[in-house]
């Protein structure tokens, strides 16, 4: 059956053999008062695994809008958020920035820690999920590494796309948070990034795999899209993954 594509207002509803998802914006607040723009896909299945999406830098929720509804067809539901360190991807504006700005809030990229906690309290406190899986590309795939070693026991698993030591955290580098990750981790990245995340990943003592391309491949989530070279090995790279979880 081919996806039919229904759109009103806010709400976009996909169809096919496999999944019924609906997609819906919304806001909520971070500890420090900045107001958080996210994306919601859902699908009929409110027990589905649940994976929180993070964008890189200069970036908005739009890096995400061809990945989650494949996931959601994965059988995953979905939120993927603006972080306040970020501009624009995809026509989409990232709503968390502007609203930083408007409040004379800090934008580098540690400064974003408040927004991805505030997601994750929100998956688990308001969404009820189960099973919380985060994702995060470029400076949030660092991000979302120091957030698994906060949460240990809550966190099921987390991919992260082109980590790196892109800041430090109280004075630590990346590394020595990922030391204390208990859940599955996955990391990839282009192939010449290898070396930024190398010892982070060592680090791990958890369940873990990585996944490098054949050739240069692309930085960050975007090397899902459709238009990345070699999009295909990326994605059955993230489904193993995924399935394991």
């Amino acid at each position: 059956m081919k996806q039919l594509i229904i759109t009103l207002a806010f709400f976009t509803f996909f169809i096919s053999k496999n999944a019924f998802a609906q997609t819906k914006t919304i806001d909520f607040p971070s500890e420090d008062g900045v107001t958080i723009t996210a994306d919601l896909y859902i699908i009929e299945d409110a027990k589905a695994p649940f994976i929180i999406l993070f964008h890189q830098a200069g970036y908005s929720r739009g890096e995400y809008l061809e990945i989650a509804p494949k996931l959601n067809k994965l059988g995953f539901n979905c939120m993927a958020i603006d972080q306040r360190s970020g501009k624009e991807v995809n026509g989409i504006v990232n709503e968390t920035h502007k609203n930083a700005i408007s409040l004379n809030k800090k934008i580098k990229y540690p400064d974003a820690i408040p927004d991805v906690e505030a997601a994750f309290n929100y998956v688990k406190n308001d969404l009820k999920a189960s099973k919380i899986i985060i994702w995060g590309s470029s400076y949030s795939a660092a991000l979302v590494l120091y957030l698994g070693s906060q949460y240990p026991n809550e966190v099921a698993g987390i991919l992260s796309f082109s980590p790196g030591e892109y800041f430090k955290i109280d004075g630590n580098e990346i590394k020595s948070y990922t030391s204390k990750i208990t859940c599955p981790v996955f990391i990839t990245s282009a192939k010449n990034e290898h070396d930024s995340w190398k010892e982070m990943y060592t680090a791990i003592p958890s369940e873990k795999s990585y996944f490098l391309p054949k050739t240069k491949g692309k930085h960050g989530s975007k090397a899902l899209w459709d238009d990345s070279e070699e999009h295909k090995d990326y994605w059955k790279a993230v489904i193993e993954f995924l399935n394991k979880i």
